[in-house]
C-alpha cells in the first residue's frame, strides 16, 4: 500500500510538533527542579541532557527531514552558546565547574546529522543516546554513591559513575541493536568500553563531543 505524499507531511509536520513539545517539557521540567532544589545545581543541567537524547528516537520515528533536524540541531547550538555566556536559563548552564559540555554536546548532536542523517538513524542514535543516558547518569549517580575516586585532568572520576557509564551505555546500545540492527553484540561491548574510557577524559566538557563522535562512528564501521 502506497500512502499519498500529504500522509508523509503530516507525519513530518507531527514529527516537527513532538520535538518542539518535548524540548519545551524538558526546559519547564529544567526550570521546576532548579526552584524545588536550588542546592542541587547538577540536576537541572542533567535532567536536560539525558531528556535531550530521545528526541532523536522522535525524529527518527516519524521520519524528520535533514532540512528541518540539521538547521534546527545548530540553532540549538548556537542558542546554548549564548546561554553560556549570558546565564538566560542559568538551570541549564549554572554549574560551579568551567564547562563547554552544553555547547559540545548541540555541536556533537549538529556534526552527527550532518553525516548520517537520514540515511543512518540508528548510528546517529547511538552516539546521542550513550552520551545522553551513559553520561547524564554517570553524572547523577557518581557523586550520590560513595565509591573509591580518581582525578583525571583536574576532573574528579569515580568508580560508581564510571560503572554507570559502562552499564548503561551498552545497555542502550543493546535495545538500539534490537530495534535498528547495528554490531555483533560483541562490538557492542567494545563500542560501550571505548564511550566509557572516553568519558574519563571530561576537561572543559570535551567528552561530550569525544564520546557521541567516537560511539557514532565505531557502529557506523562495524555494522
Amino acid at each position: 500500500m502506497v500512502l499519498p505524499p500529504e500522509h508523509d507531511d503530516l507525519a513530518r509536520l507531527t514529527g516537527v510538533l513532538a520535538v518542539a513539545l518535548w524540548l519545551a517539557l524538558l526546559s519547564a521540567g529544567a526550570l521546576l527542579l532548579r526552584r524545588r532544589w536550588p542546592a542541587q545545581r547538577e540536576w537541572s543541567r542533567k535532567l536536560v541532557h539525558i531528556g535531550a537524547g530521545p528526541v532523536v528516537l522522535i525524529a527518527w520515528a516519524f521520519g524528520v527531514e535533514r532540512l528541518i533536524a540539521l538547521p534546527a540541531a545548530a540553532a540549538i547550538t548556537l542558542l546554548a552558546a549564548l546561554n553560556h555566556r549570558v546565564r538566560v536559563l542559568p538551570a541549564i548552564e549554572d554549574v560551579e565547574r568551567h564547562s563547554y559540555g552544553t555547547v559540545a554536546y548541540g555541536a556533537s548532536i549538529t556534526l552527527l546529522l550532518w553525516l548520517w542523517w537520514p540515511a543512518h538513524p540508528d548510528t546517529v542514535a547511538a552516539g546521542v543516546l550513550v552520551m545522553a543516558f551513559g553520561d547524564g547518569l554517570a553524572g547523577l549517580l557518581g557523586p550520590l554513591i560513595p565509591s573509591p575516586s580518581w582525578t583525571v585532568f583536574g576532573e574528579r572520576r569515580s568508580l560508581a559513575g564510571t560503572a554507570a557509564m559502562g552499564i548503561a551505555s551498552l545497555a542502550v546500545l543493546l535495545i538500539l541493536g534490537l530495534l535498528g540492527g547495528g554490531p555483533a553484540p560483541a562490538a557492542i561491548a567494545l563500542i560501550a568500553l571505548v564511550a566509557t574510557g572516553l568519558e574519563q577524559w571530561a576537561l572543559l566538557g570535551i567528552d561530550n563531543l569525544s564520546v557521541p563522535l567516537a560511539v557514532a562512528g565505531l557502529w557506523r564501521v562495524l555494522s
